[in-house]
């Protein structure tokens, strides 16, 4: 069985080409304008990133997918917020492969099996059927660790405290990396969605959840906060690779999408 992309064409391209476009020309930009190329030899265990469309938020994820490929990690395991439909719990795609325009991806079903035997793990197969926030990163995967395998968790309503039991488990494996998707705010101007997204950004880079607390509208703000609560208490340490917004590519500066990527180590 497959999981069949649901946004396809909308959020990112259908044609392989048309994606390896984008990287090629997010990497010129990286390659010409980076200032600290020793940035690119990091190797990171998880990373944060975005999840809208290419246009608008590709650049910020692919800066993360880039390093993450210096971990040559087995499997990554995408854990993104549901959009569509409720979940009560967290939920795993337990379908064979991913589809993808530059090829499917092969979903770990058998690892998955194992986790169901130590954590609440369901299947709601509508959530996955449309969920956005994992399925854009699967062409970047692709591109970057084409040999690794794939896990897709979609969570709802959790106590973000078991959820990081389950990130802290996955990371113990040296085999794993995690990727947390989320985008920031939503749909303020400009000057309110910065000020919005400071605060996320800098409980991010501090690690301190009481700091996202106070104003962070992450769409994906479980996740977050429980990769920061593993970092915090495995000594990970967190950096800031890209922030931006959608008025970057649209121009529209009155309702405003916030983007963020970084990676732990």
């Amino acid at each position: 069985m497959t999981r069949e992309a649901g946004v396809k064409g909308q959020f990112y391209p259908k044609k392989c080409g048309e994606i390896q476009n984008y990287i090629q020309k997010w990497n010129h930009i990286l390659d010409t304008k980076l200032k600290d190329p020793v940035l690119l030899k990091e190797y990171p265990r998880a990373v944060i990133v975005p999840h809208a469309g290419y246009i608008y938020s590709g650049f910020t994820a692919n800066i993360a997918y880039r390093l993450l490929a210096n971990s040559r990690a087995k499997r990554v395991i995408v854990i993104g917020p549901s959009h569509r439909v409720y979940i009560d719990g967290l939920s795993g795609s337990t379908q064979d492969l991913f589809d993808s325009p530059c090829g499917d991806l092969v979903i770990d079903t058998a690892y998955l099996a194992q986790l169901k035997k130590h954590f609440s793990i369901g299947f709601e197969a509508k959530a996955h059927n449309m969920e956005h926030s994992t399925e854009v990163q699967m062409p970047l995967i692709k591109h970057y660790l084409p040999q690794a395998k794939v896990i897709e968790f979609i969570y709802g309503k959790i106590d973000y405290k078991k959820l990081a039991k389950l990130i802290y488990t996955l990371l113990r494996d040296p085999d794993n990396v995690v990727v947390i998707s989320t985008d920031l705010s939503h749909f303020y101007t400009l000057e309110n969605a910065k000020k919005l997204d400071n605060i996320c950004l800098n409980g991010i880079l501090k690690k301190d959840i009481s700091i996202l607390d106070r104003g962070c509208e992450a769409c994906g703000l479980l996740g977050v906060k429980a990769m920061l609560h593993v970092a915090k208490e495995a000594q990970m340490s967190v950096e800031l690779l890209d922030y931006r917004t959608s008025a970057d590519a649209s121009g529209d500066e009155n309702r405003v999408v916030g983007y963020v990527s970084a990676y732990l180590k």
